[in-house]
């Protein structure tokens, strides 16, 4: 039976207020949240803590009250007509084959599939004229599907595999190590690995990192020191040998070793931004670390090795990045050499095919360049549209590469690449059930509050009328270096398509424009970001793309912020909020798992006086008031997330329900052995975003679909 749906714009001739049904204005019952009496003193500051006990996560109380708050959500959102409709159309559009790029190792060559509505892809394999057979199915893993492959790592011959599974969206791992011929597990289990990479040395053992595993809970307690491991197989994990980390306190320490297998390099950071980088050459085994960067001022990464040279990708001075070759003799920063300079376009690299491939940032959209290994450039590659290409990465070997293309009205395309002849051709073109002619996207750039021109694209279906009455969903994330480029979303297609806005600025924090545009989004200037998306608002509705009734503000972990910041400082500009795994609580973000690797970004609350001054001036949790009609809240966070621990939800969820004037909703939706996103199994993502755009449409008004 053809799925049979409507535009919006049929229906937005009624009244608005008329609109909003009595199930939403009704008053709803709230689970009890009670308040303790917990307060904290900064710089002489006494800060009233009453939701502490809500950071317990291994206690029977928060148990039960997110058993009750979940009770109150489903409930409403069970009572939302069209739930059931939104639901069915995401599983039929979602309902297509996804492969990913192929790699050869060894004898055979891996690629991932996904039949359609698996919760897990299935990663296959084949023999150069054979039939492909499953090599890993993490649907086999659990019936439910929130066990899922989190990393592997071939031995350079290809014979030997490990692999890391993560259980309920965790960001602890366990790694399994086997034969790729036979299958056969070597009983080398690895247990409490996190944040960590898999590389080997030679087919004997291999480099993996880890925090010690945390007393009290492992979701929220704090881990502090990271440490790099070798674990040589046949041995026990208690007997693996500390690499680095035992004498150093890092946060953040990772190891690699180069194709060449000549060099393991090793990353250690304090936090998300700045790295020491250090090498030893494994060519004898007393070999001590060789220091290449001693401090934590640039981000620094060996990307290959080649006739004694290290090529490095840093931002020493280069805010946009560079390439620079580095004799293994003559390491320090003094001594080296442009390989590929910097350019006004952010740069990252990558290689394959003894080539190096320079993909350029150009307003948030991709151009790439080909380099030899001289550093001559080769040519540019004709890539098939405006929006954003990644891969080009492979082996010495590989005489194909693969890369993928995609913009916000065009899934994702895999393609074939000759490296040396440049020609490109289609490998795998989805086949979905998206009409992508019938949608267009279009850049603005508008100017922020303190005369900053910020780049937005906005998506929509060809032929919308710009009256003010098209539901609309900002979406941003402004932080961490992290850039938001074009990428098809199946979620955001079943919006588009049913006459939605879809609004994606790139805001100050993020890495469109290098670290100049990062650093004006960080600490003491973080206001700059909430400023991006207010003004980013203010133009959609300046330009009659929406109104504030029909305006949703959407953003996930430090995008979650975003939204709790913007919706407390300005509640009336939007309909609709929906903060998703957040950081909210900014006085003691730091206390949990990593998160005072953040503070590069956002500072902590005894850093100083003016630092907690500042944090506390936007900390969402902190800036709930009493007497304010806050817009409509569904606050999604999952139980075992230990990145951004649900604590930060909880809180923020209890603040907003506590104080709320009106009959806005306030709701907070959990999911259970679940993460920060990660992993998740298909079908929990199409439950939540079935619950989320239900949720956004009945409170702008929209009674039917």
């Amino acid at each position: 039976m053809k799925y049979n749906y409507k535009p919006f714009l049929a229906f937005l001739s009624i009244i608005f207020a008329i609109q909003i049904s009595a199930q939403t204005n009704m008053k709803i019952e709230y689970p009890k949240t009670h308040k303790g009496n917990t307060v904290d003193e900064y710089f002489g500051a006494k800060i009233s803590d009453p939701y502490r006990w809500l950071e317990d996560d291994q206690s029977k109380e928060t148990e039960d009250w997110v058993m009750a708050q979940n009770k109150v959500t489903f409930d409403y959102l069970n009572k939302i007509p069209y739930r059931d409709e939104l639901k069915n159309r995401l599983e039929k559009l979602w309902n297509y084959e996804k492969y990913s790029a192929p790699f050869k190792r060894g004898d055979y060559t891996y690629y991932y599939k996904n039949d359609g509505l698996q919760n897990q892809s299935v990663l296959y394999r084949q023999k150069e004229g054979g039939n492909s057979e499953v090599f890993l199915d993490p649907n086999s893993f659990t019936k439910d599907g929130t066990i899922s492959l989190g990393g592997i790592s071939f031995t350079k011959d290809g014979s030997k595999v490990a692999y890391q599974i993560s259980e309920g969206g965790s960001d602890w791992r366990k790694v399994i190590v086997m034969e790729a011929a036979s299958k056969k597990i070597l009983g080398d289990t690895i247990k409490d690995v996190k944040f960590s990479g898999l590389s080997w040395m030679g087919n004997d053992g291999f480099f993996y990192s880890s925090y010690d595993k945390p007393k009290g809970s492992e979701l929220s307690a704090k881990t502090d020191q990271h440490k790099l491991y070798y674990h040589k197989l046949g041995t026990k994990q208690n007997d693996d040998k500390i690499i680095f980390g035992s004498n150093e306190k890092r946060r953040y320490v990772g190891g690699y070793v180069t194709e060449d297998q000549k060099y393991l390099i090793i990353t250690a950071a304090v936090s998300t931004s700045g790295n020491e980088l250090y090498f030893k050459d494994l060519s004898k085994p007393n070999n001590k670390l060789t220091t290449i960067v001693d401090n934590f001022e640039t981000d620094n990464y060996v990307i290959d090795s080649y006739e004694n040279n290290l090529f490095i990708s840093t931002n020493l001075n280069a805010p946009n990045k560079r390439v620079v070759r580095a004799n293994v003799k003559y390491t320090e920063p003094k001594n080296w050499a442009d390989f590929i300079p910097e350019t006004e376009n952010v740069l990252s690299i990558t290689t394959g095919s003894g080539y190096f491939f320079a993909k350029y940032m150009k307003d948030a959209v991709s151009q790439v360049i080909q380099f030899d290994r001289s550093g001559k450039k080769v040519r540019e590659i004709n890539l098939p549209g405006v929006g954003t290409a990644s891969g080009f990465g492979g082996k010495l070997e590989d005489k194909d590469l693969y890369f993928s293309f995609t913009n916000y009205i065009t899934p994702s395309t895999i393609y074939k690449l000759d490296p040396n002849s440049g020609s490109t051709e289609v490998y795998k073109k989805p086949n979905i059930d998206f009409n992508s002619d019938n949608y267009e996207s279009k850049q603005v750039f508008y100017t922020s509050k303190d005369g900053t021109k910020v780049p937005m694209i906005i998506t929509y279906k060809k032929g919308i009328k710009l009256d003010g009455n098209n539901p609309t969903i900002l979406y941003g994330y402004g932080g961490f270096n992290i850039s938001l480029t074009p990428s098809f979303s199946i979620t955001n297609a079943i919006w588009l398509e049913q006459g939605g806005i879809y609004a994606v600025p790139n805001l100050r924090g993020g890495g469109e424009y290098g670290r100049e545009w990062h650093d004006a989004g960080t600490q003491m200037k973080k206001q700059n970001v909430f400023d991006d998306f207010i003004a980013a608002a203010e133009y959609l509705i300046k330009n009659n793309y929406t109104t504030t009734n029909y305006l949703a503000i959407r953003g996930g972990s430090n995008g979650g912020l975003l939204v709790g910041a913007v919706m407390t400082q300005r509640p009336d500009l939007m309909r609709v909020a929906l903060p998703a795994v957040g950081v909210l609580d900014m006085l003691r973000y730091h206390t949990f798992t990593a998160g005072a690797g953040w503070a590069y970004d956002y500072g902590t609350s005894e850093q100083s006086k003016e630092m907690f001054t500042y944090l506390k001036g936007y900390s969402p949790v902190h800036n709930v008031k009493e007497g304010v009609s806050y817009p409509a809240t569904l606050i999604t966070t999952g139980d075992h997330d230990d990145r951004v621990v649900p604590a930060h939800s909880f809180k923020f969820a209890a603040e907003l329900q506590d104080k709320q004037t009106g009959n806005k909703p306030v709701l907070i939706r959990i999911e259970t052995k679940a993460g920060h996103g990660a992993g998740t199994p298909v079908s929990k993502t199409i439950e939540q975003y079935a619950d989320i755009f239900s949720f956004t449409l009945w409170n702008m008004g929209i009674k039917k679909l």
